[in-house]
């Protein structure tokens, strides 16, 4: 982020916060000016969130729509990777070093992060390891350009986006931040830890105290912004994540949960085949899966705070990267 020496007083002219025309105002046209969408979203903010609405047209002169936004918003996805194939784009030698590097730099934070919100660093930095290397990784695009694209130019998720469109506008005023500056995703995500604009304003945190939240360019900041998500969202301090399951009979697949949620319960699985060498109760809810690992099925438990790395990216693939980085992270800084 920058000083408030520099773009102060072009942010409020832009927002009208200074009551006097800026920088903004005095853009040329735009890909957005005279949009009638843009226009109904400049009256809602002006409206029901004190914007100044020739002010806020000026951001929007600015901004622009951006093909290669749409081009990869649209791209068919992928064919759905199998672990065996998803596994190895995460857990690398270079990632795990990376990571132990970012854990002795910033082991302060995350030691703090860790106490307050019971949020093991390991499982922090796996997090930011797997969504932006660390921070080599964290977007090109203006998030103003992103969301406005995305917001009026993308029909399919457009209400998604223009909500997240005025929740960064809205974030921007409250941390006082040129919003033409800031840079994310394709899709809006942002900062170390790729929080879109209104997981930002719900769980990001000043976590060093000094009086703004800064999850581009602070480590420190999107350490404690990353445990306050998994707080939030229901982690358990001391508990396990998933456990790995012993199938027998001919019933096993039945037990699969359809989705992410934990609705199976232990009990439910026994009876089906199902055991493992940890002691659980019967009435535990957990999410039943299985994945085609490089040895043939792996069947899993994922307990409670599973379930909370899958709220942020519901994937159990993409959990059980996190938490299979966070296990070798351990294990490397254990060996350093």
């Amino acid at each position: 982020m920058q000083s408030m020496r520099g773009w102060a007083t072009r942010y409020a002219s832009c927002l009208g916060l200074l009551g006097a025309f800026g920088a903004c105002q005095q853009a040329s046209a735009g890909d957005y000016d005279g949009s009638p969408q843009v226009a109904e979203f400049v009256g809602e903010m002006t409206r029901d969130y004190g914007f100044a609405g020739e002010q806020l047209m000026g951001v929007f002169r600015e901004a622009q729509r951006k093909q290669s936004i749409l081009d990869a918003i649209s791209r068919p996805a992928e064919r759905v990777k199998q672990w065996k194939e998803y596994r190895p784009m995460f857990l690398t030698d270079a990632r795990v070093a990376r990571g132990v590097d970012f854990w002795r730099e910033h082991e302060v934070a995350l030691a703090r992060a860790e106490q307050e919100y019971g949020v093991p660093a390991q499982v922090i930095v796996s997090i930011i390891g797997v969504e932006t290397f660390y921070g080599r990784n964290t977007g090109n695009f203006r998030v103003i350009d992103a969301l406005s694209t995305l917001g009026f130019d993308y029909p399919p998720r457009a209400e998604f986006f223009r909500k997240e469109l005025r929740e960064f506008l809205l974030l921007a005023r409250e941390e006082q931040v040129d919003p033409m500056t800031l840079k994310g995703s394709y899709a809006g995500a942002m900062g170390l830890p790729q929080f879109m604009p209104s997981s930002f304003r719900a769980y990001a945190v000043d976590f060093d105290g000094d009086g703004h939240i800064n999850i581009w360019s602070n480590p420190d900041d999107a350490i404690g912004s990353v445990a306050s998500y998994f707080k939030r969202h229901g982690w358990v301090g001391g508990e396990p994540v998933v456990i790995r399951a012993d199938v027998t009979g001919d019933r096993a697949d039945e037990g699969l949960t359809q989705g992410i949620e934990p609705v199976k319960t232990v009990g439910e699985l026994r009876a089906l085949g199902w055991s493992s060498h940890d002691a659980l109760r019967d009435d535990m809810p957990v999410t039943a899966f299985r994945l085609e690992g490089a040895d043939g099925p792996e069947y899993w438990m994922g307990l409670k705070n599973f379930y909370a790395i899958t709220r942020y990216n519901r994937s159990v693939m993409y959990a059980m990267a996190v938490h299979q980085l966070s296990d070798k992270l351990v294990q490397a800084r254990g060996v350093k």
